[in-house]
């Protein structure tokens, strides 16, 4: 090993064991990561990013997992070690002290039933032998270091109290507790807003230039490698396809998956029909060995370039129908505490005083970080949550004034795709039976065998296979799942879909795959949208006009691109500032 390598990792091949076969998750992997380096590691779920920082860590639950071989060397000042050599005792010396990990979901990585103070000082106390009142002392200076507002109170609340983003950094204070020398961050701003991530992405940087630590940064979007990393490594099915300087990587990529990765993100100095996908650049064979396809990423973006004239003449033609939906003066409060009189003594004011129209075959694109009543205001929209008072006009009818079996009933026409896929699906209904049951509901097609093959047809035509039919929702991937979700709100034939944030947590490759279906979807269909998000470029690429939320009012609202190039308000700014990099994209020609 040479004298400025901390980690190197030679020849690791990590498999699971299933009942009827070995899947391999990490397949004879090398690499280094020098000391003061910032190392990334992109690729899909699946990809066996996640196994690799696990497998250094040995949390690798065996059975069924199980390290092969290889050799995972640490070298720091008490000499080279070989990870894997080490007893479960002697490992504890290690992980948690000289190697830290962020995992992806702080609410499950934090225990819900101890404050968040009691979970940094018990490692402080565990690896580094102090007393309680010293213990609580450096917890209360690690949360000012990661930059927590108010650290004592920090100190007392329960993960439950806390944003994701205050979440995510009470665990970045636990893992630098120990002042570790190296840090695992496994995919630690998937789903955050674009600022928080930035302020997160600005907050590793900070504290790594100041203790001199490396970082293995584990994630899917190249965008956000390209901001943190000195070197990349890609990884596809278990296997490193390419690596190297972030440079070379963004501007000359070799491999056929790494173009297509660098692709997927939807461009913002390009208006496209269809987002670029990686079986655009690549196949494989029927001995899964990869094929590439001859073709570049400007040539699958030029192929989708929307015509501009005939893309402002379908947006006038859209502007100048009446509205699908009106909205006026809305409100939606939520009382948070009240006095022994019932009488509300803090309210928060989720959509405050909201007005805007939605157009028949509009894609109407609402932007803004948590909290600023995104959500809030889709599902008032459906009669989801109750609003104080408006007026929410879909085709003619004043839905605040309707019966509940009237909005019953409308709720055919007006569908809503969750967040989550995995949460939104009953686990113990097969897929089929999922999206058969709003038909059961309302009573729509002649009987179980009409309905059956009305399944079919909606799984086929979310690129799903018929046969899905009687799997269950946990045998599918997230991208999946989401795809099982929109043929559900497909189903009863709707004309309005609310999306709300329902491509957030999905790999950029899969992300491109559902936004390009939904797009299709709508050219079919007439579908009118409200596409909600905290990602502005998202929203850019799907929106005819754009709406900007800000503490449960609209900031600003127009055409897409008018926002994007000329926002007028300083939150709006802030928004597009945090966009993550893309100086690299081949498609800027830098």
């Amino acid at each position: 090993m040479q004298d400025d390598t901390l980690l190197e990792v030679r020849n690791l091949r990590t498999e699971f064991h299933m009942e009827d076969s070995v899947i391999t998750a990490v397949n004879g992997v090398d690499f280094r990561v020098k000391k003061g380096e910032t190392l990334g590691i992109v690729g899909e779920s699946g990809s066996g990013k996640s196994v690799t920082a696990l497998s250094i860590m040995r949390l690798v639950a065996e059975p069924p997992g199980k390290i092969a071989e290889g050799q995972i060397l640490f070298n720091d000042i008490e000499g080279e070690t070989d990870l894997l050599q080490l007893s479960e005792d002697e490992i504890r010396h290690y992980r948690g002290n000289k190697i830290s990990m962020i995992f992806q979901e702080p609410m499950t990585s934090l225990n819900p039933v101890f404050t968040c103070g009691f979970q940094v000082l018990e490692a402080i106390v565990l690896h580094q032998k102090v007393s309680k009142k010293k213990a609580i002392e450096m917890t209360l200076k690690l949360f000012e270091d990661v930059q927590l507002p108010d650290p004592p109170r920090i100190l007392a609340a329960y993960p439950h109290q806390l944003s994701g983003g205050q979440k995510q950094r009470v665990m970045i204070a636990m893992a630098m507790s120990c002042n570790p020398s190296m840090l695992i961050a496994d995919e630690p701003t998937t789903a955050l807003d674009v600022t928080v991530q930035k302020t997160i992405l600005e907050l590793m940087i900070k504290l790594k230039n100041e203790r001199d630590m490396s970082i293995m940064f584990i994630t899917h979007d190249l965008g956000v490698i390209a901001e943190i990393a000195d070197k990349v490594i890609v990884m596809y099915k278990g296997n490193i396809v390419e690596q190297g300087d972030i440079e070379s990587i963004f501007t000359n990529p070799q491999h056929p998956y790494t173009k297509g990765l660098l692709a997927c993100r939807p461009s913002l100095d390009k208006k496209v029909i269809r987002l670029p996908v990686i079986s655009d650049f690549m196949g494989e064979d029927e001995n899964g060995n990869i094929t590439e396809k001859a073709i570049t990423v400007e040539e699958v973006i030029q192929d989708n370039l929307k015509d501009e004239e005939e893309f402002k003449k379908e947006r006038r033609r859209i502007l100048n129908q009446d509205p699908i939906l009106s909205v006026r003066n809305l409100k939606t409060y939520f009382t948070t505490k009240t006095n022994i009189f019932g009488k509300p003594l803090k309210v928060i004011k989720a959509v405050d005083d909201v007005s805007f129209d939605v157009f028949p075959g509009e894609t109407l694109g609402l932007v803004g970080e948590s909290g600023c009543g995104k959500t809030t205001l889709g599902r008032t929209i459906l009669q989801l949550v109750p609003a104080l008072e408006g007026e929410i006009v879909y085709n003619g009818v004043d839905l605040m004034s309707i019966s509940r079996k009237d909005m019953r009933n409308l709720r055919k026409n007006m569908q809503i795709i969750f967040q989550d896929p995995y949460s939104s699906l009953n686990p113990r209904l097969t897929v089929g039976a999922a999206i058969m049951e709003p038909l059961h509901v309302h009573k729509m097609y002649s009987g179980m065998k009409e309905r059956k093959e009305k399944v079919m047809e909606l799984l086929e035509k979310v690129n799903m296979q018929p046969d899905h039919f009687n799997r269950y929702p946990h045998e599918f991937s997230g991208g999946q799942r989401q795809r099982i979700c929109i043929a559900r709100a497909l189903a009863l034939k709707p004309n309005f879909i609310i999306c709300d944030e329902s491509v957030s947590a999905l790999d950029v490759s899969v992300q491109a795959q559902v936004l390009n279906l939904l797009n299709s979807l709508k050219k079919e269909f007439g579908f009118t949208y409200i596409f909600i998000s905290h990602d502005l470029s998202v929203v850019k690429f799907m929106s005819d006009r754009m709406m900007v939320m800000n503490q449960g009012k609209i900031e600003e609202l127009g055409f897409s691109e008018n926002i994007y190039y000329n926002p007028q308000k300083e939150y709006t700014k802030k928004l597009i500032d945090a966009i993550p990099s893309r100086k690299f994209h081949s498609d800027k020609g830098d």
